[in-house]
């Protein structure tokens, strides 16, 4: 049974210069236990694209739509009233910030942010979430945990405190945690331990993941599926074996051609050329066309394409090529 269905997703931001439309038309499901990775350039709607199923937004300038987003076979939490989400944050899904400094609280001790999550949706007392708190930082292996449960935020490394933030993702056994580029700014080896922590979860009690990354390697090592998105849009899906090894869409293509490996040591790395299109203007038709090596005219025609199936061997290997639909 389908876990998480979103459906048609469109999600605008008003600015100086217009309206930005920042996930334009995305669809996708995540099954129960399942990691789907969704990855890009900056700017290209990942960030959004999560944000927007529990509209986590921060701001007035944000809204969706169009589309539908439902968990479980639930109500549509695009349209659900405020204060009915709000039960489902941290309860159902939980949300990982990109920058824990800025996703806890400055002003209070890690251990009373956790317990306050414990709290919001159990009736324990503050003794009990303040234990339960203590069980989790030893959950996601925090040295020393009963001295860290009184730490300010600002005297962890970004590792401790990327940490604490899975911790209270995990306080209430969400089944389907969002991870927005969890492991960014941190160093290689804090990285692994961090989506080790996250496989770890997944392996236990099959909680969900969404990881948003701009990493393959990433991808490659802890993904089930992968969406590659390019201007607000989904432009190919599959199992990560399928997108990684065959890849169909030239954008796709262009991201893993940039890749460093020992094969090119000693030899420049190819970048895309060009810049991604603008969310407030973007091009008509393909948007990846304007850096294309591939493109012809039909590519900048009409409306952008949608992601289609062009094999009967991986019927659920989409992608929005024009040209690839033509061989």
């Amino acid at each position: 049974m389908t876990l998480l269905s979103v459906q048609d997703l469109v999600t605008e931001f008003a600015g100086p210069s217009g309206t930005a439309r920042a996930v334009d038309g995305v669809s996708f499901d995540i099954q129960p236990g399942e990691i789907f990775g969704i990855v890009g350039e900056s700017g290209c709607g990942k960030s959004a694209t999560c944000r927007s199923i529990l509209r986590l937004f921060g701001g007035a300038d944000a809204r969706i739509a169009g589309g539908s987003i439902r968990l479980d076979g639930a109500g549509d939490l695009a349209a659900m009233p405020e204060r009915a989400l709000g039960h489902i944050r941290g309860r159902d899904v939980a949300f990982i910030f990109q920058d824990p400094l800025t996703a806890l609280n400055p002003t209070m001790r890690v251990g009373r942010q956790i317990a306050e999550v414990i709290k919001r949706h159990r009736r324990v007392s503050w003794r009990e979430a303040r234990a339960m708190a203590l069980q989790l930082l030893r959950d996601v292996h925090v040295t020393s945990p009963e001295r860290r449960l009184d730490a300010w935020p600002h005297e962890l490394s970004g590792g401790l405190r990327q940490r604490i933030v899975i911790a209270m993702a995990l306080a209430l056994q969400p089944r389907l945690i969002i991870a927005d580029e969890p492991t960014t700014a941190l160093d290689v080896t804090v990285q692994d331990q961090i989506l080790r922590l996250l496989m770890e979860r997944r392996a236990a009690s099959g909680t969900a993941i969404i990881l948003v990354t701009h990493d393959l390697g990433v991808v490659s090592e802890v993904c089930d599926r992968v969406a590659v998105m390019y201007g607000g849009r989904f432009v190919e899906t599959g199992t990560t074996a399928e997108v990684l090894d065959r890849p169909r869409h030239p954008y796709t293509r262009a991201l893993l051609a940039a890749l460093p490996s020992r094969a090119m040591r000693g030899q420049p790395l190819t970048p895309i050329e060009g810049t991604p299109p603008s969310l407030t203007a973007p091009p008509p038709g393909c948007r990846f066309a304007p850096r294309c090596p591939r493109a012809e005219d039909v590519c900048s025609a009409g409306p952008p394409p949608p992601l289609m199936a062009h094999e009967a061997a991986a019927p659920r290997h989409l992608d929005a090529c024009l040209l690839e639909g033509m061989r």
